[in-house]
């Protein structure tokens, strides 16, 4: 798929052919392609310059913004991506801790840095593989990889090595085996964990931040992580990522402390624009539970029509997010994904795309739904799924 060019929920193909976007660049477009108001901050950014590797006055006032829509955090450091929020995090929490040991979930993505890769989603679920080669075994065993939604082999990991485990990692809602949401109790086992071993909690919102809510999952869930990582809408479509913490934990960060991080792009002033004039748009009144409604709207149109062709799928979402899985059972870990119908997937994500609606390719992907996904562009993609499944 090569793309020209994108405006509102559309995209439009090196053939010219549109599509309904429900990508959307993997989240950052929540107010959907070429939106004007992020387009002129851009423009205006990039005419006093494009990059300086020295800090600007934007830079504190989207840390502040930051800050403001989550209350646990105290300090924001702004990086290039959220592999590279998520990367830092984990040298953060080692050099906070002294500790070594990394606790993730299986089907959990969080970007592709080595200590990362170990039973991951997105991407290393859609082709297949359990990690990545070139990454160490040394480097893999030190990361421990545990069933999303399964807090009992948590406390027992816990209860056998809790003083050698650094922190824990986590996508709160998981959107890279599909969106999974965590069950009752679930997230709020893992804060009580940490907090009493000492390792800190990390919560990877760089899909969630911004979407599900104004605070994200923190907000969602009320849980207040010892850091959170964000990227995509934090950056309104241009690259960015950045990780957000209590004050005690961030100032361990160089220059004030001894755990190291530098990138000469990082808080690029042109992608800071873009996401001060992208939260400050998310800042209308009623933007959030309209968003829901469309999602809400989608869920619903589309339980119909499988239900009515006779097609068993579960459909998992959240605000702004979404899955269709070819199952008649729940999808609540890694392991009951893959035991959905991918090929059915191939095979409707092939008819939509050709139909004009340009959904993820993998089954283990979440849709994307923005403010421009009206209800025009909602009713004509409940009525393309339902046309291909006549023809």
């Amino acid at each position: 798929m090569f793309v020209r060019r994108g405006e509102g929920a559309y995209i439009w193909g090196a053939d010219g052919k549109q599509y309904i976007d429900y990508v959307m660049s993997w989240g950052p477009l929540i107010l959907g392609h070429c939106h004007p108001q992020v387009v002129e901050a851009v423009k205006n950014a990039a005419e006093n310059g494009l990059s300086f590797g020295a800090c600007t006055e934007a830079e504190t006032e989207l840390a502040e913004m930051v800050i403001d829509r989550f209350p646990c955090a105290d300090m924001v450091r702004l990086v290039s991506s959220g592999t590279e929020a998520c990367m830092t995090a984990l040298r953060l929490a080692r050099g906070y801790t002294k500790r070594d040991i990394i606790v993730k979930f299986d089907g959990c993505y969080h970007g592709h840095s080595d200590s990362l890769l170990v039973k991951a989603g997105s991407g290393v679920a859609t082709m297949g593989i359990p990690g990545s080669a070139g990454v160490p075994e040394a480097l893999a065993k030190l990361t421990v990889s545990l069933p999303y939604n399964n807090l009992e082999q948590t406390e027992a990991l816990f209860h056998r090595i809790g003083d050698k485990i650094a922190c824990v990692i986590v996508e709160p809602v998981a959107a890279n085996m599909g969106v999974v949401l965590p069950q009752e109790g679930f997230l709020e086992g893992l804060r009580r964990l940490t907090a009493k071993y000492e390792a800190l909690l990390i919560f990877d919102e760089v899909i969630t931040g911004f979407r599900i809510a104004r605070g994200g999952a923190c907000e969602v869930y009320g849980i207040a992580p010892d850091i959170i990582c964000l990227g995509k809408i934090l950056g309104g479509g241009m690259p960015i990522g950045g990780l957000a913490g209590k004050r005690e934990i961030m100032s361990k960060l160089t220059p004030i402390g001894e755990v190291y991080q530098a990138g000469t792009l990082s808080g690029n002033p042109v992608s800071v624009a873009a996401g001060i004039a992208t939260l400050q748009e998310l800042d209308r009144v009623g933007f959030y539970e309209e968003l829901k409604e469309k999602t809400d709207k989608l869920v619903v149109g589309l339980s119909k029509v499988f239900a009515e062709k006779g097609i068993l799928v579960t459909i998992n979402h959240s605000t702004g997010l979404l899955t269709v899985f070819f199952s008649d059972h729940p999808v609540t870990d890694y392991v009951s994904a893959q035991k959905c119908d991918m090929q059915k997937f191939a095979g409707f994500h092939r008819r939509m795309l050709e139909a004009g609606v340009y959904l993820p390719p993998s089954g283990y992907e979440a849709w994307f739904v923005g403010g421009e996904h009206n209800d025009e562009v909602l009713n004509r993609t409940i009525k393309i799924v339902s046309s291909i499944f006549n023809s």
